[in-house]
């Protein structure tokens, strides 16, 4: 597609790459647009810019060591109705979140895996989204400063 400096980190669906000029709603919607005829399926794709991600990095109000523990959801859009009774119905004791326009951070010190909250964030906010924890924010931002 034209990229530069093309980078995937893991098997999680993270690309890290250059373009001019940079529209990121087009790109998404062409990535997407791509994969579905390739692959047959067309995924939300979810594209921001490195002073983005990494404002978006900065701005977690919740801070740990354990890279594991901590999760931030990107979000197609800024929800308009998120349902946060039932968030707040749903999170354990020990998790907490924050919902800032089209980001949720989630803390989960026992482990996303068992995370009632985690499961079900996408649809108590109504917008798609996708989750990526602690450590693979902070590799994709090495990468993108590389």
């Amino acid at each position: 597609m034209g990229f530069k400096d093309v980078k995937t980190y893991i098997q999680s669906g993270n690309v890290v790459f250059r373009s001019d000029p940079i529209n990121t709603k087009t790109i998404a919607k062409e990535i997407s647009g791509k994969l579905l005829k390739k692959f047959g399926f067309e995924p939300t794709v979810i594209l921001l810019e490195k002073d983005e991600f990494k404002k978006i990095a900065d701005k977690s109000p919740f801070k740990t060591s354990e890279g594991k523990t901590l999760h931030t959801f990107f979000l197609e859009s800024e929800p308009k109705n998120p349902d946060l009774k039932a968030i707040n119905e749903v999170k354990s004791s020990t998790e907490e979140f924050k919902l800032l326009k089209n980001v949720f951070y989630l803390y989960a010190p026992d482990g996303i895996g068992r995370s009632k909250l985690a499961a079900s964030v996408e649809k108590k906010l109504g917008v798609p989204s996708t989750g990526r924890n602690w450590n693979t924010i902070s590799k994709l931002i090495e990468m993108a400063e590389q």
